[in-house]
């Protein structure tokens, strides 16, 4: 079985690219973050031509997350219990959505940015990662995927230069400390040993023709599921603005393969 994370930075701009990456690495469940639409304004039938259900959270331009399986797709869930809102007055975001899909319980995250350390959206960021490790809690036991945009880089390695982003988002000990806390309650980062480099790269200064970006992308396993991990890669192609068609998202695709 072959599971794919991507924040794919709108769908809608992206629907080729995404039905080639499908067929081009027999994908069989894609976890999308960053979809940027309602479900009415997505062009899916192609997706659902090639075999694949959908299932889809997004209420305007912003955020969005979506699962696309070709091996069931059961039990969806919007967003996990206690999922905190933001704004004024406070609103749910769409940041999250599960379902089951072959036998395994497969979420799609897309944590909040944080945008500053002295900004409200920071504490929303910890206060949500603080409630899903709550929920998360309880799935330890089953087959589960916790997948997708963590907005975190967990190690200086996971960052281009980690003197620059001192002072900045994605790196602040809580965030790294509430990424640790899924490993330390049992779940396992089942990507790292077997795809090193980044996942991210801004479009600022031809950052990823220069190779400086971010490790921010990840799958997070429960322990049974860690255990049937075989291998995972980074389809750095799908970043590269010479491949494909149109331009790319700013994340690049990770992939994991399951016996």
């Amino acid at each position: 079985m072959r599971i794919a994370t991507w924040n794919v930075n709108s769908l809608r701009s992206r629907i080729d690219r995404v039905e080639a990456f499908l067929q081009r690495h027999d994908i069989d469940v894609l976890a999308l973050q960053e979809t940027k639409a309602r479900e009415d304004q997505l062009p899916l039938m192609g997706i659902e031509a090639l075999g694949y259900d959908v299932a889809v959270a997004g209420t305007n331009q912003w955020n969005g997350v979506a699962l696309m399986s070709r091996v069931g797709l059961d039990d969806v869930r919007v967003g996990f219990d206690a999922m905190p809102g933001f704004g004024d007055p406070l609103a749910a975001e769409s940041r999250a959505i599960g379902a089951r899909c072959g036998g395994i319980d497969i979420w799609s995250l897309y944590v909040p940015n944080g945008r500053k350390p002295d900004d409200p959206h920071y504490l929303y960021k910890l206060d949500w990662l603080a409630r899903l490790r709550e929920a998360a809690g309880s799935w330890l036991d089953g087959d589960t995927a916790l997948v997708g945009d963590w907005n975190i880089c967990p190690t200086d390695d996971d960052v281009f230069d980690p003197e620059q982003f001192r002072k900045s988002t994605h790196v602040t000990p809580p965030e790294r400390a509430a990424f640790q806390a899924f490993l330390d309650d049992g779940y396992v980062e089942v990507t790292r040993k077997h795809a090193p480099g980044y996942t991210y790269w801004d479009y600022y200064r031809q950052r990823f023709e220069r190779d400086r970006g971010l490790k921010i992308d990840f799958v997070v396993a429960s322990p049974s599921l860690a255990g049937r991990v075989t291998g995972a890669f980074i389809d750095r192609d799908e970043r590269d603005p010479a491949q494909g068609t149109g331009s790319p998202s700013d994340h690049a695709p990770v992939v994991v393969d399951l016996d």
